[in-house]
C-alpha cells in the first residue's frame, strides 16, 4: 500500500491488533522511516511480522500492562476485528490521562459511537470506507468511460465542431465553451464557439476581450452546413432552441427542458457549475491546461458559485485547486473589477432615486433603459445598502420589460419569487441567489411603446410590476418607505 503521502513530522506510532489492515498500514509508516511497534494476541502472525523485519510483540491488548508499555507512542491504531477487545484496549489508554492519538477501527455505526464516548480521537468503520472507495472507483471509472464516448464522437467529425453556449452566454458558458474546444484541438478537431443574443455584460465582456476568446455571432453565421457536429454546453437556463441542428453533445449542471437524442450527454445537476464538470474532462484527457483556459474554468466555477459562497460542492472545491496554479490572477483581477459604463452609471443613478424599501427588499424602476445587463449589475450594487437582502431593478426595453434581482436572504429563493410573480405572463428563470424576468409590456398596458407615451407606459408598468413582485415576496404593502 504506498499512498505517497507523508505523515507529517510524528515519528513514533503503536498498532494493536494487526490484521491485514493492521499489516499494510505498518508497512507503509516504515517505508516513511516511521517508528512502528505492532502488538498482537497471535504467535504466528506476530514470528511473520517479525519475520519482515518489523518490530512486533505478542501481547493481548485488553491487558492494562499493554497500555503501560505504549505509553511513549505519540499515536495508537487499534486495528483488532475483536471489537469488545478495541474497547478495553482504548479504555485502558484512557485511564492513563494521557494525550496519545487513538485511532480505533468499529463494526458498525452502534460501536462507533461507543468507542467515541470511551475516548477513541478518530473511529474507522471499514464498511463505510469500503464504500466510500467503492464510490469514489465507480466515480473514476464512469469519468474515464465518459471521456473515452465523449473523445469518439469529436473524434468523428469531418469538417467542424459548432460549440454553442447559451443566449447572452455568462463566464460559466463561455468558459465551459473555450474547455471543450481544447479538448476538441487536442483530439486535432476543429471547433468554433458560437452563442445567441448578446455579450451584453460588462464583467462578460472584459472576460472574452482579457482572454482573447474568439465567440462567433451564431446570425452571422453564413453557411452551418460546415459544422458536422453540433454541441451544447452550458445551454439549458437562458436559452431558447432558435435554430434547428441534431445535438451531437450535450453538457450542463441543469436538466434541459426538452429531450435531445444526442450521442453524448453528461448533465449533472448536483454540480453547481459547468465549468466544474468541463475541468474534470480537462484532467481525464491529460491534456496541458492553457493559461487562457485554466483562467476562463476558475473565473467561471467563482462566477457560478458567488466565490464559492453559493451551493459550492467539493467538487467544485477541488476543481478550482487543479486550476489555480495555471490560471493568470493578474487578468482575474481585472476582469472582477471593469469599469463601469456611462450607461450602467446612469441606470444605477436612476435605480438609486427611484428605490423603494418593504422591509428589507428593495425594488427600483430604472425606466427606459439600451444596456439590459446594467439592471444586474446596479440590483447587485444596491444589495451593499445597509438593511437591504433583496433588491430588484427593472426597465423597459424594445417593448419588454426586463428585470434583474439579487438576493442574500437564505430564506428566499429568489428565482422561485420571479417564478411565482411573473411565469405566468412572461417568462422567469434564476435560483436561490439572482435571477432574471421578461415581460411583454402590452401585458400591462396594451399600448405601443412611442415617444408620446414613454411617461404613461413608465406610469402604467411601475406599480403593476412592483405589486407582483412585493406580493411574491409575501411582503404587506403597509410596510413601504421611499428609500430617498
Amino acid at each position: 500500500m504506498n499512498t505517497g503521502v507523508a505523515i507529517s513530522s510524528i515519528s513514533t506510532y503503536a498498532i494493536l491488533g494487526c490484521g491485514s489492515v493492521g499489516h499494510a498500514v505498518a508497512e507503509e509508516l516504515v517505508d516513511q522511516g516511521k517508528d512502528v511497534l505492532i502488538i498482537d494476541k497471535d504467535e504466528g502472525r506476530v514470528e511473520a511480522l517479525r519475520d519482515q523485519d518489523l518490530n512486533a510483540q505478542q501481547d493481548d491488548i485488553t491487558e492494562e500492562s499493554v497500555a503501560e508499555s505504549i505509553g511513549g507512542r505519540d499515536v495508537v491504531l487499534i486495528m483488532s476485528s475483536d471489537v469488545e477487545a478495541n474497547k478495553a484496549a482504548v479504555e485502558n489508554i484512557r485511564k492513563r490521562e494521557s494525550d496519545q492519538y487513538v485511532i480505533v477501527r468499529a463494526s458498525d455505526p452502534v460501536s462507533s459511537d461507543e468507542l467515541r464516548e470511551l475516548g477513541a480521537d478518530h473511529v474507522i468503520n471499514p464498511s463505510a470506507v469500503i464504500a466510500d472507495s467503492a464510490l469514489r472507483s465507480l466515480e473514476t471509472g464512469e469519468l474515464e468511460y465518459k471521456a473515452r464516448q465523449l473523445g469518439d464522437v469529436l473524434s468523428a467529425t469531418d469538417e467542424r465542431v459548432a460549440i454553442i453556449t447559451h443566449d447572452n452566454p455568462d463566464p460559466d458558458s463561455i468558459a465551459s465553451a473555450a474547455a471543450l474546444q481544447a479538448i476538441a484541438e487536442h483530439l486535432g478537431v476543429e471547433a468554433d464557439i458560437l452563442y445567441l443574443g448578446d455579450i451584453g455584460h460588462q464583467e462578460n465582456r472584459a472576460f472574452v476581450n482579457l482572454l482573447g476568446i474568439e465567440l462567433h455571432d451564431w446570425n452571422q453565421v453564413e453557411d452551418v452546413g460546415v459544422y458536422d457536429t453540433v454541441a451544447l454546453v452550458d445551454h439549458t437556463k437562458a436559452s431558447e432552441e432558435s435554430f434547428d441542428l441534431t445535438v451531437d453533445v450535450l453538457i450542463d449542471h441543469y436538466e434541459p427542458d426538452e429531450d435531445h437524442d444526442a450521442d453524448f450527454v453528461d448533465v449533472r445537476p448536483n454540480m453547481s457549475s459547468t465549468s466544474t464538470i468541463m475541468t474534470k474532462y480537462i484532467q481525464e484527457f491529460d491534456m496541458n491546461v492553457g493559461e487562457e483556459v485554466a483562467t476562463a474554468l476558475l473565473y467561471g466555477i467563482r462566477a457560478e458559485t458567488l466565490d464559492f459562497k453559493r451551493d459550492t460542492t467539493p467538487a467544485d472545491l477541488t476543481a478550482a485547486a487543479y486550476l489555480y496554479p495555471f490560471a493568470n490572477h493578474d487578468t482575474l483581477e481585472q476582469v472582477e473589477s471593469p469599469s463601469m459604463s456611462p450607461e450602467t452609471l446612469d441606470v444605477l443613478a436612476e435605480a438609486i432615486t427611484n428605490r423603494e424599501v418593504q422591509g428589507s427588499h428593495l425594488v427600483s424602476n430604472a425606466g427606459f433603459i439600451r444596456d439590459r445587463d446594467a439592471l444586474a449589475q446596479a440590483a447587485q450594487h444596491l444589495l451593499n445598502l445597509e438593511g437591504i437582502t433583496t433588491t430588484a431593478v427593472f426597465g423597459i426595453a424594445d417593448d419588454t420589460i426586463y428585470l434583474a434581482a439579487r438576493s442574500k436572504d437564505i430564506r428566499m429563493n429568489i428565482g422561485k419569487v420571479l417564478g411565482d410573480a411573473y411565469a405566468e405572463i412572461g417568462e422567469a428563470a434564476g435560483h436561490s441567489t439572482q435571477a432574471s424576468a421578461e415581460i411583454p409590456l402590452g401585458i400591462f398596458t396594451g399600448i405601443e411603446t412611442n415617444e408620446e407615451n414613454r411617461d404613461t407606459l413608465l406610469q402604467l408598468t411601475e406599480e403593476a410590476v412592483k405589486r407582483k413582485l412585493f406580493d411574491a415576496m409575501g411582503v404587506e404593502s403597509g410596510e413601504s418607505s421611499n428609500g430617498s
